[in-house]
């Protein structure tokens, strides 16, 4: 019997059982899904951070007062470890960054770059004489750096001077989704407008262009103003600062965070032998900590589909097996005619690992689109985890030759006297 034959022979036997075929497919495909599933969704996530956070810039990094954390369904916190950080002595614990701090650092920091002073509020209703906001949107007091560090660009007015940054006055820039909540399709309309916000009164000079928002960052929900004046209009005594510096090459980022923190500790009054109570973070390590932790998952998902593919595996051993039983007659006729042991072990096999194959191809069909799915509502792009995809058909195949091996091997040893005589 040829190849081609044998191959021919399996399509056939696969096609006139098709109930125990499918159930053995399904269940197959049931643990390619769950694998081919997670991992999707989890490449979607991997995206939608990475094209969250790639705005912030390779070549920055922040200072704060302690270690920026992330939790994770609600319950799990995950520390980043900062890229220059000692741990704090009690007597430092927990020191905020205060205005003045801040604004030492920013006045004594020579090395070339920006720094930015930045100070968070919360979340505010925005509203005109027609229109109110959702009270989610973000208010940041910041100075005139904060924009082109926090990779916002603006798309109609100005940005803040130094004067503007100085005085504290009522004024403010506002994002995309903001503008357009209040004012429409048409944007630049915002701009000298008289807004509310949080209550207060104050003047919009620029509308920043549309960054984008993702299930984990929404960047356009913003109000800007300057930092002296929420200091004017809000408490901020017992309100952590947030330094941010930017260099023009990356190359620079490590000297750069080298003389920032020496440029600091004395700003904190730190003896030479006090262990830092500041933590400097660089801008793509919260994206790389969240993503690393995503690993995690994948393992998860990979054990699920293993676990599963092995009850599949006993699954279609026994079907083999059944079909051994069933054929007995047909391989005691093969054999009568000249069919040889080897011939029944390779249609035996062909049958095992094609049952697998297909099995495989549903539930990587079916789990790209479930994981596909989960990247509609992050707004990623399409996305196909070819690995994983490799991997789920290597291992269909070597549980459909595991599967098969027994059956195939009992098949070809059948003695074609005792097979045909077989009721």
């Amino acid at each position: 019997m040829q190849l081609k034959d044998s191959l021919s022979l399996s399509f056939r036997t696969i096609k006139s059982n098709k109930l125990r075929t499918g159930i053995t497919v399904a269940i197959i495909a049931f643990g390619i899904m769950a694998l081919i599933g997670i991992v999707t969704a989890i490449a979607a996530m991997n995206q939608s951070l990475a094209e969250s956070f790639s705005t912030m810039g390779a070549n920055s990094f922040s200072i704060r007062y302690r270690e920026s954390n992330m939790r994770m369904g609600g319950s799990r916190e995950i520390k980043k470890k900062s890229t220059k950080s000692l741990r704090e002595k009690s007597s430092n614990a927990r020191k905020i960054i205060t205005y003045q701090e801040a604004k030492l650092f920013k006045e004594r920091f020579n090395f070339p770059g920006k720094v930015g002073i930045v100070i968070g509020v919360g979340q505010v209703i925005v509203s005109n004489d027609k229109v109110k906001s959702n009270p989610n949107i973000s208010l940041i007091g910041a100075d005139e750096n904060y924009i082109g560090q926090g990779g916002y660009t603006l798309a109609a007015g100005r940005n803040f001077n130094k004067m503007d940054v100085q005085s504290g006055s009522s004024i403010c820039i506002i994002g995309y989704s903001v503008a357009k909540t209040l004012y429409g399709e048409n944007i630049a309309r915002a701009v000298d407008k008289n807004i509310k916000v949080g209550g207060n009164n104050y003047r919009v000079i620029g509308v920043l262009k549309d960054k984008g928002t993702s299930a984990f960052l929404s960047s356009d929900n913003i109000v800007i103003t300057t930092y002296n004046n929420i200091r004017r209009f809000y408490p901020t005594d017992n309100t952590s600062f947030g330094i941010s510096v930017s260099v023009s090459d990356i190359s620079q980022l490590e000297p750069a965070i080298a003389d920032a923190t020496g440029t600091f500790r004395p700003i904190r009054k730190l003896e030479v032998t006090d262990e830092s109570n500041f933590y400097i973070t660089k801008s793509d390590s919260l994206a790389e900590m969240f993503i690393n932790s995503l690993g995690s998952i994948t393992t998860a998902a990979a054990f699920i589909g293993l676990i599963t593919l092995f009850g599949a595996a006993i699954g279609l051993m026994n079907i083999m097996l059944v079909s051994v039983n069933e054929r007995t007659r047909e391989i005691g006729l093969i054999k009568a005619i000249g069919g040889k042991s080897k011939s029944i072990r390779q249609q035996f096999l062909f049958e095992s690992v094609l049952i697998s194959l297909i099995g495989a191809i549903f539930g990587i069909i079916l789990g790209v689109i479930v994981g596909n799915v989960v990247g509609l509502f992050l707004n990623t792009g399409f996305v196909v985890p070819w690995n994983w995809v490799i991997i789920g058909v290597v291992v269909c195949s070597a549980v459909g030759l595991f599967a098969g091996l027994y059956p195939a091997v009992k098949a070809s040893k059948l003695d074609p006297i005792v097979a045909l005589r077989y009721e």
